[in-house]
């Protein structure tokens, strides 16, 4: 139940650019494909250029 709340929360601030543990905004959009952000907190995304949106990243892309 936790998760059916807080889960389109998430999506909406990754939808806004913004890290969805402290609400800073993302940075590094200038690459071309796909690029790896980090954010202040520590949480790590994927942004895609091309859809211009970013997604949390996996495990096999942190490493």
């Amino acid at each position: 139940m936790f998760k059916n709340i807080i889960a389109p929360v998430q999506a909406w601030l990754l939808s806004q650019g913004k890290c969805v543990g402290c609400g800073r905004a993302l940075e590094g959009k200038n690459n071309k494909g796909l690029a790896r952000v980090t954010c202040h907190c520590g949480r790590v995304y994927m942004y895609d250029s091309d859809a211009r949106v970013f997604r949390r990243a996996r495990l096999d892309e942190v490493k």
